[in-house]
């Protein structure tokens, strides 16, 4: 029965379906394009953003250091919502305590899904940014007994991940004909890990950086407010290799929500503002004359359902507010 079991098509349990996201090609947002845009789906994961799998592995390696251990060990991280999410879907299988200190600034969504999972969730002021929730979340560390703390910035197990999985997919899925990655830049660990694996398979393939234009901190610029949730968070992550990065690319929040909101109505594909981002660079790449018949993949983190209540989708969600019961 055993080996039975062991052969067929089902999972034992929701982990191991991290990973192995697809990659689809833009067909219809892409005029004036001179080279090949693919998405890579990130929100086809369990927990509908690309952190599931960096939360995977900061839990796993923490365990397997001794660190860690389930029903006893208190877990803590700070997060702008979609790294707390990826842990708490894990700790409620393991049957770890959560708690999750994010900015009150990050969508209503992030909160309820993160109750859902029997967070304890800790909001700070959005004034202080995400450096402003690390502290925080430092203070419940240093007042909780057997706690530990991630620090996803600064955690090797957030670009490890990317390297054993996300650029090897990536290389799989395109057999090698890459040219060049783009992705968003939140804590750095996508773009250090997949940029490192894919430089090392064809170090011609070119890397870019995606981040605010009013927080263009990467680009030798000052931290500053903006509207695209999960990335540009104010200072320079230790997990960030900028070295692997070709260029950087700053797209400002409302090119970024206005490019999201064409992807469901062009493509299909309902995404969140950093993808937004991450697309409006890569078709500023793919325009290039030095680009032409270069296939380009873009990350996009996640799922647009996370942003119903954000500056997004409101025109939609003022509509669906007034739209009147037919007789």
């Amino acid at each position: 029965m055993a080996e039975q079991e062991k052969n067929i098509g089902i999972a034992k349990d929701v982990t191991q379906l991290i990973g192995n996201t697809p990659l689809v090609y833009l067909n219809n947002v892409v005029h004036g394009c001179l080279a090949r845009i693919a998405v890579k789906l990130e929100s086809m994961g369990p927990c509908c953003s690309v952190k599931d799998r960096i939360a995977y592995s900061m839990i796993t390696t923490a365990e397997e250091q001794g660190l860690i251990k389930p029903g006893e060990t208190v877990l803590i991280e700070h997060s702008s919502g979609n790294t707390g999410i990826g842990l708490a879907f894990i700790a409620a299988i393991k049957g770890y305590k959560l708690i999750i200190v994010m900015p009150a600034s990050m969508s209503f969504e992030r909160r309820v899904v993160l109750l859902a999972f029997g967070v304890h969730l800790v909001l700070t002021d959005p004034a202080k940014g995400f450096q402003g929730a690390a502290q925080k979340a430092e203070e419940i560390r240093d007042k909780t007994p057997n706690s530990y703390i991630f620090q996803q910035a600064e955690n090797p197990a957030n670009p490890r991940i990317h390297y054993e999985s996300t650029g090897p997919e990536i290389w799989k899925q395109t057999n090698g004909k890459i040219d060049a990655f783009v992705s968003a830049v939140g804590t750095g660990g996508t773009i250090t890990g997949a940029g490192k694996f894919l430089k090392e398979k064809n170090p011609n393939i070119k890397v870019y950086g995606v981040e605010p234009a009013e927080s263009a901190v990467l680009s030798g610029g000052k931290p500053g407010p903006h509207g695209i949730q999960g990335i540009g968070a104010g200072f320079i992550p230790d997990v960030l290799d900028l070295n692997l990065l070709d260029e950087v690319i700053q797209v400002s929040s409302e090119e970024a929500i206005d490019t999201a909101k064409l992807l469901p109505l062009k493509e299909g594909l309902l995404v969140g503002i950093s993808s937004g981002a991450a697309a409006a660079a890569a078709i500023r790449i793919a325009k290039r004359s030095e680009n032409a018949g270069k296939l380009i993949v873009v990350i996009f983190p996640s799922c647009g359902e996370r942003y119903l209540s954000t500056v997004l989708f409101e025109s939609f969600r003022k509509e669906a507010e007034n739209m009147a019961i037919e007789n």
